[in-house]
């Protein structure tokens, strides 16, 4: 599609301007509402087996705790493998949204095949296939997202995106106490069995729809005017001082190379993995809530609500994260209240306060999405990498989940020295984010003094955000910024 067909977006007037920019979002916001369907049958497919396993799925498969363990841990692996390279190739495609389909199509077929395993062999073998297909979603997402949403908007669209990983924690236990209450013995089959067929099932008809519905690019995407289209890259200029485009000179492994020589990334890369381990309660959540001492589905349904509330806890931080431009202490505030929900959980047998712990435990997530849009934030150009960033920062945090699969086998006084562990690893995460959210004031003072640039601009590039619109002018109307001015968000 052609980018420019003369429309000075600089002198549109900005009446005018405001309602193409808002019917722009809002169709936006609407196509892009479909990543958290995605979202929550992405996480459903990877966690129902915490719900199976209250069901007899352990015990059929003939599964000790180690085994089990193995096959929650061996999806990680292949998640960690895939991720760099596919957003290195979304990045560079025109049909993301079809990519993502095909991705999901995929990873819903091996999905169903978890309920037809016989042995720790099968099970382990196609979880891990599983992970390596699912590893394209999120990250890729998050990409989608960082090339339409501007800084001020970014983190309340991810943790739109996000509330599907929360919501399909307690929709998981909602299905499974359906499934696992009313299918046992139907057609001779485990009702475990169901719950995989069922959630696989679901999976491969969203996909479908997926590549008429997510938008692909703001040159070329379907379903918006070419003034909307003019506005989208517009906008992403103005956000930063120059266009969200990569140089044609940049070779294909460009993005991985400038990822690997920046520093921040490696304290992204382990704060983030220290979150992931103390937010790895969250696949065993079933089993938590077991140990308040009631029956399987009461468990299950009580599973729920923590999660409900962790979703609506995230929106509100998201929001004012986004309307105050603040990352560290709208990451440090949720982890505070985790670590308030391990006290109690290792302190107290009462059940009361016990269950109040795990809503406490459940809104730390609200900080874990902030800190994706603190990544986006902070590699803004070349999108080349953005999309490696925000690819590593995510494929190694998951080493966190493959840890976090063995921590909870310590069951000893309801998983207290689980809790201590956690309790430790978010103690570790808010060091991870001072030292970064230090980086970022250092390099901030340095480009105020003149002493530093935030990126290198290639001239085809500087090329393209001069043919995208008159920046200068749009400055004084839409409240733009030249790439001078940029400054880190800490």
């Amino acid at each position: 599609m052609e980018t420019n067909n003369n429309l000075n977006m600089a002198v549109m007037d900005p009446e005018h301007r405001a309602r193409v920019e808002k019917s722009l979002k809002r169709k936006l916001d609407a196509r892009c509402g479909l990543f958290v369907l995605i979202y929550i049958m992405n996480y459903l497919d990877r966690n129902n087996i915490a719900s199976a396993r209250l069901k007899g799925l352990q015990t059929e498969l003939n599964l000790d705790d180690t085994q089990y363990a193995t096959c929650l841990s061996i999806l990680y692996v292949g998640y960690i493998l895939m991720q760099v390279p596919s957003n290195i190739f979304i990045n560079r495609i025109q049909r993301p949204s079809l990519y993502i389909s095909i991705v999901m199509l995929v990873w819903g077929l091996i999905s169903t095949l978890s309920g037809v395993a016989t042995n720790f062999a099968g099970m382990v073998t196609i979880r891990f296939f599983l992970g390596f297909v699912e590893a394209a979603f999120l990250p890729g997402a998050l990409l989608i997202l960082s090339k339409w949403y501007t800084r001020t908007e970014l983190t309340y669209r991810n943790a739109i995106l996000f509330c599907g990983n929360i919501i399909s924690n307690a929709f998981s236990a909602l299905v499974g106490a359906g499934v696992l209450s009313n299918m046992q013995g139907t057609l001779g089959h485990s009702a475990w069995r169901w719950l995989f067929w069922i959630e696989g099932g679901v999976t491969m008809a969203v996909a479908i729809s997926a590549a008429f519905i997510l938008p692909d690019l703001p040159t070329n995407a379907r379903g918006f005017t070419e003034e909307e289209l003019q506005v989208a890259r517009l906008r992403m200029t103005e956000d930063v001082g120059e266009a969200d485009t990569d140089s044609d000179e940049d070779p294909v492994f460009g993005g991985l190379m400038m990822v690997l020589k920046d520093p921040k990334v490696y304290v992204m890369m382990l704060s983030l993995t220290a979150y992931v381990v103390g937010l790895s309660f969250n696949a065993f959540f079933p089993t938590l809530t077991g140990t308040l001492g009631f029956d399987y589905v009461p468990t299950l349904l009580m599973s729920s609500p923590p999660w409900v509330f962790a979703c609506l806890v995230s929106l509100a931080n998201a929001w004012h994260s986004d309307r105050t431009q603040e990352k560290f202490w709208h990451i440090v505030g949720p982890i505070v209240g985790g670590l308030v929900g391990f006290i109690i959980s290792m302190s107290t047998d009462v059940v009361a306060a016990r269950y109040v712990a795990l809503f406490l435990q459940a809104s730390s997530y609200a900080g874990f999405i902030v800190f994706y849009s603190w990544i986006s934030s902070s590699f803004p150009r070349p999108p080349a990498k953005r999309a490696v960033a925000l690819a590593i920062i995510n494929a190694f945090s998951q080493l966190g989940n493959v840890a976090g699969s063995y921590v909870w086998n310590l069951k000893e006084n309801g998983y207290r020295k689980s809790y201590g562990i956690v309790t430790a690893m978010f103690g570790i995460t808010i060091v991870g984010c001072f030292i970064f959210r230090l980086m970022l004031v250092k390099l901030n003072t340095q480009l105020a003094e003149g002493e530093a640039t935030a990126w290198q601009t290639q001239p085809d590039v500087a090329a393209q955000t001069a043919k995208d619109g008159d920046i200068s002018q749009s400055h004084e109307e839409n409240g733009g910024q030249d790439k001078a001015g940029f400054r880190y968000l800490i």
